[in-house]
């Protein structure tokens, strides 16, 4: 009552508050943009004039991260690059007006895996029925309208992939290479040279003989501007303080699973009397018992020596019935094991020859044989087998149509519902080393069972690996307070002093999520990159699996050509081979011979036979490709000018040149180098669309 006798008093204050309230929104409303949203208008991007619509972007985003797990910024790529590549093709397909009919949508998904592999398509013979498939589809748009929609945009995807299909097929049939150019590719190979040569290497001149002045470096720069086109990139130094349990805190969580071990014995406040509670070790109830005390509830399921922790599995797998070991450590959990149940061989290994016949379940389109045929010929590998059944691995490689032929025939190990009933009833009954011939749905079997081993049934308590509140909270404070101080002084000096590893980061991109030793930090990067950011601040982010990260922006560079200071040792390299080339033909212009070239400068005339163009490579000197091609221009006996090359300034001398027959017809070596090139052709065309498109990104500002 007194609380509504003061809402009652201050109610006029109250109507002037909202009444404020309500006004400051319109007023907000009349002056902004009326929806209250103050996140950026830009398209997420535009391609050649077409916006990529945000809504839908973003749904396709949702639909990727969901379907194949991907993080955010991994969905995001691979939406844009498909949209990107949707709106480049759709100008080609308008222009040269391509379309996909009924056909070439059947083809598509006939060369689908995940579809034609599906058993609901599969016909009465074995093969993928497009009519089977067309029919579920239909059945689909009157029973599940959602699913069907779902479809519709798979649909989508088929029909651009047929289009894509026809676009290449087109541009491949007019790619080809003619019976002269053919001759052209032949020669650069099959003809070669014998020469000798002297290099003066470009090393023989120190580098402290030249300076180069900081104009120069700025000057090659734009000289050679595209390649030195750089994007927006900033760079980074920070120091993590991650979450994670001390020596300490592990011994308090291992002190715990040690005392629920055993019984004992506790003062009941309520009945003012001891209690006995049951360990893990003597408890009747084991699944309330995992409930109450683990992190991981029981599971029911047998394991295999293979499948336990490998440092343990030797002592987990021979404990005795009700036998209990622990605690132990299993990646990032402490366990308390008890062995419940042991099935003697029930995890069995075995090889087998599949002899398939055509109709058999799953055989493949080029197994012809006939039923009787079939039981023929695995009845005769059977006596093959058990006169030598270490020959079974070699007459699978030969004969199994399974696809454990690559693998000698080896099944590795199995359990019950591993494998088809019949097959797994033989190899359960049988000895090791036994033989014998079984049929299932998929052929004829001869088998021989190798190994077996005991299945165990293990209970675990298990508790989490992680660190104490006391642990958090000095982490924390340790974050907390290295942000402060180094927001007053030197980051590195601050980090020397407290003894914390600072690690760097150069060249972050705009659109960069996984930083060297922080993965799935795209907050850090949006952060870097927004424009409020200066270069200096400093920010503690807290980090998704534990911990905190204390950040600094040490440099921005926005798009265009790269600093001096960021190529200085490339663009110093390339400057100074110019001038040492320069030099080197400056000291030695006046000479003509090979010998004396060699004399003056301390070196040997070296021989260099059967030098061809394609591989461009002089033997002794690297990779010359400018080089060899002077050296085919000479002729016979003659000597070229000093030439500069990749490595050094060279001189040459032609001893003999081989030019080798033509051939006959040029038509087959036409065709080979013609396949060859239309190899990659799709990603070239790809790219060649991108870089005559104008394409805006602005994926950062909503990412």
């Amino acid at each position: 009552m007194a609380i509504l006798g003061k809402i009652r008093q201050r109610s006029i204050f109250l109507i002037l508050v909202i009444g404020l309230a309500l006004f400051a929104f319109v007023i907000s409303g009349a002056f902004g943009n009326g929806s209250g949203d103050t996140g950026p208008n830009e398209p997420i991007g535009i391609v050649n004039g077409e916006e990529i619509p945000l809504e839908t972007f973003r749904l396709l985003v949702d639909q990727t991260e969901r379907t194949y797990g991907y993080t955010t910024l991994q969905a995001v790529q691979t939406v844009w690059n498909q949209f990107v590549r949707n709106e480049l093709f759709q100008k080609e397909f308008d222009v040269l007006g391509i379309d996909a009919g009924k056909d070439q949508i059947e083809q598509v998904v006939s060369s689908t895996e995940s579809i034609i592999t599906d058993a609901r398509f599969i016909n009465e013979a074995g093969f993928f029925d497009f009519g089977l498939f067309a029919d579920f589809i239909a059945q689909m748009r009157d029973t599940n309208p959602q699913a069907y929609e779902t479809w519709k945009q798979q649909e989508a995807g088929i029909i651009a992939s047929a289009r894509e299909s026809i676009y290449f097929d087109l541009i491949q049939s007019s790619t080809a290479v003619t019976d002269q150019e053919a001759k052209t590719f032949y020669h650069l190979e099959a003809d070669n040279v014998d020469l000798n040569y002297v290099q003066i290497p470009y090393a023989s001149l120190a580098d402290s003989l030249f300076t180069i002045k900081q104009s120069e470096v700025k000057a090659y720069i734009k000289d050679n501007a595209s390649k030195y086109e750089r994007e927006a990139s900033r760079s980074l130094q920070y120091i993590s303080f991650l979450e994670q349990a001390t020596e300490e805190d592990q011994t308090v969580i291992r002190n715990g699973l040690e005392g629920l071990a055993d019984d004992r014995v506790e003062y009941n406040d309520v009945s003012k009397l001891t209690d006995t509670i049951l360990g893990f070790k003597n408890t009747k109830n084991l699944t309330d018992f995992i409930d109450r005390y683990s992190e991981e509830s029981f599971d029911s399921i047998y394991s295999s020596k293979g499948r336990l922790p490998a440092e343990y599995a030797e002592i987990l797998y021979n404990l005795g019935e009700g036998e209990v070991f622990g605690p132990y450590r299993d990646i990032n959990t402490l366990k308390l094991s008890k062995l419940l149940d042991r099935k003697e061989d029930a995890n069995i290994r075995a090889s087998h020859i599949l002899i398939a016949y055509q109709g058999a379940e799953r055989a493949q389109p080029n197994v012809t044989r006939t039923k009787a045929e079939a039981k023929a010929l695995a009845n005769n590998l059977l006596r093959q087998v058990r006169r030598d059944s270490d020959r079974i691995g070699a007459l699978a490689l030969q004969n199994s149509d399974g696809p454990s032929r690559n693998t000698a025939g080896d099944l590795g190990f199995f359990s019950e519902g591993d494998m088809d009933d019949k097959f797994f009833e033989f190899a359960n009954k049988s000895r090791v080393g036994a033989v014998g011939l079984v049929e299932t749905p998929f052929g004829f079997h001869v088998i021989k069972v190798t190994d077996k081993q005991d299945l165990v049934l293990l209970a675990s308590v298990s508790r989490e690996i992680i660190p104490s509140d006391q642990t958090s909270n000095r982490i924390f404070k340790d974050a907390t307070q290295f942000e402060m101080d180094a927001g007053k002084g030197e980051f590195a000096a601050v980090a020397e002093a407290s003894i914390f590893n600072v690690r760097t980061v150069n060249q972050v991109a705009q659109l960069d999520e996984n930083l060297p030793g922080l993965p799935e930090q795209r907050n850090i990067v949006q952060w870097a990159f927004n424009e409020d950011t200066k270069v200096g601040e400093i920010k503690r982010f807290n980090l998704s699996y534990g911990g905190y990260a204390v950040v600094q922006v040490t440099a921005a560079r926005e798009k265009g050509l790269a600093a001096p200071e960021e190529v200085l040792l490339e663009v110093t390299q390339a400057i100074l081979k110019e001038k040492k080339a320069a030099q080197i033909i400056a000291n030695n212009k006046a000479i003509s011979s090979l010998e004396d070239l060699a004399a003056k400068n301390g070196l040997e005339v070296v021989n260099a036979l059967a030098v061809n163009q394609k591989s461009g490579t002089l033997v002794g000197a690297g990779f010359e490709p400018y080089i060899v091609g002077v050296a085919f221009s000479l002729k016979e006996g003659g000597t070229s000018k000093l030439i500069e090359g990749n490595n050094g300034i060279y001189l040459l001398q032609l001893t003999a040149k081989k030019i080798a027959e033509d051939l006959e017809d040029y038509s087959d070596y036409a065709r080979q180098l013609t396949n060859q090139g239309r190899e990659g052709l799709g990603a070239a065309i790809v790219e060649a669309l991108e870089t005559s498109a104008e394409i805006e990104d602005n994926r950062a500002l909503y990412y």
